[in-house]
């Protein structure tokens, strides 16, 4: 018993955000690049999902690879997210991380993100993503009239 006590405890070091923000970052960073390959490569597996701002954009990434190809390969730039606040939180054993971001975009302005990664040896990999756009409160009565009536009256 006593010889038990003795040996060696397996420490875990806590998880830091570090590596998550530097996965996270240069995942947006592929996308400014238009670097296709380096974008998806982030991602956990072909499994993964990412979900857009439209109510139709909830793909897998076997199904939004197709959808997005254009975009990286039109001008050399799929599209510019550039995070000014994120905050990461890691399960108890640290092999899981989520977080929140928001994010600057020239296309949809202030824009937000989140999602969970999950440790593959020592590598991060992108699991989930959901991007929105937050709608001020004083305006979402209107947004959502247009949203009921986008929906009921799709344009051509």
């Amino acid at each position: 018993m006593l010889l038990g006590a003795c040996q060696p405890q397996e420490t875990k070091s806590p998880a830091k955000p570090d590596a998550v923000n530097a996965v996270l970052d240069d995942w947006h960073a592929a996308a400014a690049e238009g670097d296709f390959e380096r974008y998806f490569n982030h991602f956990e597996n072909d499994s993964s999902i990412f979900m857009g701002t439209d109510a139709t954009e909830r793909w897998t990434i076997a199904e939004f690879k197709p959808w997005s190809e254009p975009y990286f390969k039109d001008d050399g730039v799929a599209w510019t997210f550039s995070p000014t606040f994120r905050k990461v939180y890691f399960s108890d054993n640290g092999q899981i991380a989520w977080f929140d971001e928001e994010l600057d975009t020239p296309n949809l302005g202030p824009s937000r993100g989140s999602g969970v990664l999950v440790k593959q040896g020592e590598e991060w990999k992108i699991a989930h993503y959901n991007l929105a756009i937050p709608i001020p409160n004083s305006i979402v009565d209107d947004v959502v009239k247009q949203i009921e009536t986008e929906l009921n009256n799709p344009s051509e």
